[in-house]
């Protein structure tokens, strides 16, 4: 049922002087075949209505030298005003006025055949109405307001379309965004219609790079280039070598909304979009550089994208850069990236009890290397020095250390009662000697050492198809003292184990009916128990690690750890997120599940002997 009113429609599509300005000089205004003086005078008797005043608050005059067919748009184009250029506004008559069952609903009003327009419902066409609604102003400052008030008339026009299809099975939408992007790319390629230049100057370069754009789609996807663009069309933009480069990326992003991206590209590009706040682009390099820590590069980059995350505040990447060096430190000591690595992320990662490596003697030895290039001040080596954890070291190799270590002697006084001490724990039994010391610190907490003795790696082969069990061997303690101590250790995998909730139940409605189970209700378990009882376990506690390796660019690294204490023996969340029915699962290689389980004894004081 149509309830306008005759002469009105509803304003969903544009009027038709705002499709063609040129359309108001034909003669079907109501200024045709008048001469001044004469239109004038209807003004004066209210046969034309003329708005009280302009948008920018101040009284509509005529505008001077005013042509025909401009209708009931005079007084609204004034210096700096958004007109067409031509002497023309953008904005045509509209009407907002608030009726029963269509409040504030805006209205392009028809002309009669005659050419002119009732004065009761005059008002403005949907340009304006939408630019209202999306508070942007006719004004030369904000040029773009009239296509946001398009672009959201375009997106009332696209919801009532759906809302027509739907519940016709004949619905098909007909989609050519590609050849949208196809097109933007092009006009930024060629430079046709362009309103702005952009010169980017660089040190490393004499020559500055001149970019052909436009400021709508610059403004709109970042307000820095709106603000620099708004008084003037060609801004001169200085920018380091590393930046300058990739400008072109940059601009292609902003007209096309993709870009791709190399490793060491990625700062550089996080640098552009933080500086010009393109908040898509900066959260999808992040994102990238989160997901691309295990991709292999010649010089590294997860240290260099640590120190950059811990420049700009991000907490995310620079957590996820640490614990990446941490499961994968004995990969990263290796490397060309290690004499990279600043004093406060050193310290960090020496703090540190998950770190993955073979050993304590080999934290030291890359600890040494490091000291021996970068030379620090006496107190920073001392402090380094002081964070290894000496008791984990066996006392050969410490003989060996302070006899051939030149770091070490250099700085012989700062960890001397730290080797000291270290002698006494394997000296003693450590249930003795936690009578007199401390063992609750991390000085006597064991890393994730990959050591035979700490434990074992087992490789499931076809995790998905049944249950698996092993076995394996741990030393008792890191303490010389109980060397020659073993621990059996009994490892029970299953890769559908139910919780007791889902597991099957008999029924009493129907007599021997169990219910339904699925496969996919199952999750991966993994229990580790003791296989023996000793009195020599008094005052030590066992933590278990379980490492899963993953294949990522060609190198096998640690993508979950998993820990879990004595009171429990397994651990509640372990793969549980993992889809080991598919042979083409991250968590598989060559589809197999690479596990690690480590052994951490803990030691504890029974009796306080006071000093």
């Amino acid at each position: 049922m149509n309830t306008h009113e005759p002469g009105e429609r509803e304003a969903t599509e544009l009027c038709p002087e705002c499709k063609d300005p040129a359309a108001g000089t034909k003669g079907r205004g109501p200024r045709a075949g008048l001469r001044r003086g004469q239109w004038q005078e209807q003004v004066a008797h209210g046969d034309i209505p003329v708005p009280r005043h302009s948008p920018s608050g101040r009284p509509a005059t005529a505008p001077r030298g005013a042509g025909l067919g401009r209708g009931v748009r005079v007084g609204w184009r004034e210096a700096g005003s958004g007109s067409l250029g031509n002497g023309r506004s953008q904005f045509p008559p509209i009407d907002v006025s608030a009726r029963a069952g269509r409040a504030g609903r805006a209205r392009v009003l028809h002309k009669d055949r005659a050419g002119s327009v009732c004065p009761a419902r005059a008002g403005r066409c949907a340009c304006d109405a939408m630019a209202r609604l999306t508070g942007a102003r006719p004004v030369a400052a904000r040029r773009w307001g009239c296509a946001a008030a398009f672009l959201l008339l375009l997106l009332t026009v696209q919801a009532a379309q759906k809302a027509d299809l739907s519940g016709d099975t004949t619905a098909a939408t007909i989609n050519h965004s590609l050849t949208l992007l196809q097109r933007l790319q092009e006009l930024l390629q060629n430079g046709n219609g362009s309103d702005s230049v952009l010169r980017v100057r660089s040190a490393a370069s004499d020559e500055a790079k001149v970019f052909h754009t436009h400021q709508l789609l610059l403004s709109l996807q970042s307000e820095v280039f709106e603000s620099l663009l708004r008084n003037q069309s060609v801004v001169t933009l200085h920018e380091p070598p590393e930046t300058a480069a990739l400008f072109d990326k940059f601009i292609r992003y902003l007209y096309c909304g993709g870009v791709s991206i190399l490793l060491h590209q990625a700062i550089p590009l996080h640098q552009l979009a933080s500086k010009y706040r393109v908040w898509g682009l900066q959260r999808g390099v992040a994102e990238y550089m989160r997901s691309h820590l295990a991709s292999e590069s010649s010089q590294g980059h997860v240290v260099g994208w640590y120190h950059y995350a811990v420049r700009v505040g991000d907490a995310a990447l620079q957590e996820s850069c640490l614990q990446f060096l941490a499961w994968n430190l004995s990969a990263v000591l290796g490397s060309a990236e290690w004499g990279s690595v600043s004093v406060e992320l050193l310290l960090l990662l020496l703090e540190r009890s998950d770190l993955v490596l073979h050993s304590e003697l080999e934290l030291y030895t890359a600890v040494e290397g490091w000291l021996s290039r970068r030379q620090p001040e006496a107190p920073v080596a001392e402090r380094v020095l002081r964070a290894i954890r000496y008791p984990m070291i066996a006392p050969s190799q410490l003989f060996r250390l302070q006899a051939q270590s030149a770091v070490l002697a250099r700085h012989r006084g700062a960890v001397q009662d730290l080797l000291f001490q270290a002698f006494q724990f394997h000296a003693a039994s450590p249930l003795h000697f936690a009578k007199y010391f401390d063992v609750n610190c991390s000085m006597f907490l064991p890393r994730n050492y990959l050591a035979p003795s700490w434990g074992s790696q087992w490789v499931i082969t076809n995790p998905a198809r049944d249950d698996r069990s092993t076995s394996f061997q741990t030393q008792l303690g890191p303490s010389s003292h109980d060397a020659g101590k073993r621990v059996t250790w009994n490892v029970l995998f299953s890769p559908r184990w139910l919780p007791v909730s889902l597991r099957p139940v008999y029924s009493d409605s129907v007599s021997g009916a169990i219910q339904p189970v699925r496969i996919e209700d199952g999750r991966p378990r993994l229990v580790i128990t003791p296989a023996m009882s000793s009195p020599d376990f008094a005052g030590v506690t066992f933590q278990k690690t379980v490492l899963v390796g993953v294949r990522q660019q060609g190198r096998v690294l640690v993508k979950h750890a998993y820990s879990f204490h004595q009171s429990s023996d397994e651990a509640p969340d372990f793969l549980a997120h993992a889809d080991l029915q598919k042979r083409t699962s991250e968590y598989l290689i060559d589809n197999s599940l690479h596990l690690h389980i480590i052994i951490k004894p803990v030691y504890h004081a029974l009796i306080k002997v006071k000093k």
